[in-house]
């Protein structure tokens, strides 16, 4: 299969900046829905819109069929933060960023679309093209597959890329097994009861309860948790008065926990759970714990990856095909996978010599564009392939 050609790669960077430059909210793709349904129209693809809200369906019908469609996905929204200044390419909505490359998944995946119809008589599968609202945290993935984008479209094997700006431009990781973990939250209120900061024998602290509840989660992974698996509970928010020397009468924490194996996850919830409830009772509190459920981890199914591999040293060369570690961070891609086998990839996007370097979720993220049709290739040679 060629490579994508210098106009392609052209446009591939213009379709990325100008995602980039509109960028919108979960749910609220409306703007960026349009744009994509539009060129892929532009490409002769039948289009189905408002899937889940805001999603984008387009098919490709293979020239004969002798397996089931692939699903390629790229996801669509942006996040609430505010872009760091002077880009002739930045944000022109304030407040809002492409701060997670989903910008380049999108421009990916219509270059993608653009290099398949051109090599449609060599197909021997139809493609679904999947452009998916709501990742960052509103579950979009989940909602398509409720409203039947895997069943209708009787979907054999899932794929999805993503720009991942610690790893190099011109790399491509994938690893087989759990990649991206499971990821829950929980609010807790701690109740006491107010009294004077002087007076502590005439109140319930809530503060000293929630300071033992934060200390006595560090266990939950140190000895609850086998060794040789990974997990990660976080307090990363506790709130608690507005005096120096008044008691409150609650403190109110929020934490993520973040593992890879079920059982592992159960454990974590149940465990929270009880270390909360149980160290407020010690002080002599009340405790209202709510857990607000995540993502699934992500796990690759070990034929699909390496498939994935088998192309991708096609298009970076075998020693810049990478198996990475799994990672904490959480997507929703994982509900794909958890319906039919597939793989989720890296493409690297850091460039330290051009200072590309920032973090995901950053002001100041950005990617390398010549991580561009490297994507775009990959996607469509694993369609063919």
């Amino acid at each position: 299969m060629p490579s994508p050609s210098p106009e392609l790669k052209q446009q591939l960077v213009a379709w990325r900046r100008t995602l980039h430059g509109r960028p919108e909210l979960g749910f609220e793709e409306t703007e960026t829905a349009a744009f994509v349904a539009e060129r892929l129209r532009a490409l002769g693809l039948p289009v189905t819109t408002g899937v889940a809200r805001t999603g984008v369906v387009a098919v490709l019908t293979a020239g004969r069929s002798a397996r089931p469609p692939v699903l390629l996905r790229a996801d669509m929204d942006a996040l609430p933060i505010q872009e760091v200044p002077g880009r002739p390419y930045g944000s022109e909505i304030a407040g809002r960023m492409h701060a997670c490359g989903h910008d380049g998944h999108m421009a990916m995946l219509l270059g993608a679309a653009a290099l398949l119809v051109a090599a449609r008589d060599r197909l021997d599968r139809d493609v679904v093209f999947c452009f998916q609202p709501g990742e960052e945290g509103f579950g979009g993935a989940e909602a398509m597959i409720n409203e039947g984008v895997l069943r209708d479209h009787r979907v054999g094997e899932a794929y999805g890329l993503h720009l991942w700006s610690p790893f190099p431009a011109g790399t491509i990781h994938v690893r087989p097994g759990p990649t991206m973990a499971a990821q829950d939250e929980f609010l807790v209120t701690v109740r006491g009861r107010a009294g004077h900061g002087a007076l502590p024998h005439a109140a319930i602290d809530p503060i000293v309860a929630a300071a033992h509840a934060v200390v006595g989660l560090q266990a939950i992974v140190a000895r609850a948790v086998d060794p040789m698996d990974a997990a990660v509970v976080t307090v990363g928010s506790l709130h608690a008065g507005s005096a120096p020397n008044a008691i409150p009468d609650e403190a109110v924490l929020r934490g993520t926990m973040r593992s890879f194996d079920e059982g592992v996850r159960a454990t974590l919830r149940s465990a929270s759970r009880r270390v909360f409830e149980e160290t407020a009772a010690a002080h002599g509190c009340g405790c209202d714990f709510v857990l607000h459920p995540g993502y699934p981890a992500v796990v690759n199914d070990a034929a699909a990856v390496e498939r994935v591999r088998r192309h991708a040293a096609a298009v970076v060369g075998e020693a810049n095909v990478i198996e990475p570690r799994p990672m904490a961070a959480a997507e929703d891609f994982a509900y794909f996978l958890r319906e039919v086998p597939g793989a989720f990839t890296f493409i690297g996007a850091g460039n330290v010599a051009r200072g590309v370097t920032a973090p995901h979720h950053s002001p100041a993220f950005d990617i390398d564009e010549a991580a561009l049709p490297i994507g775009a290739e990959l996607l469509a040679r694993i369609a063919l392939g």
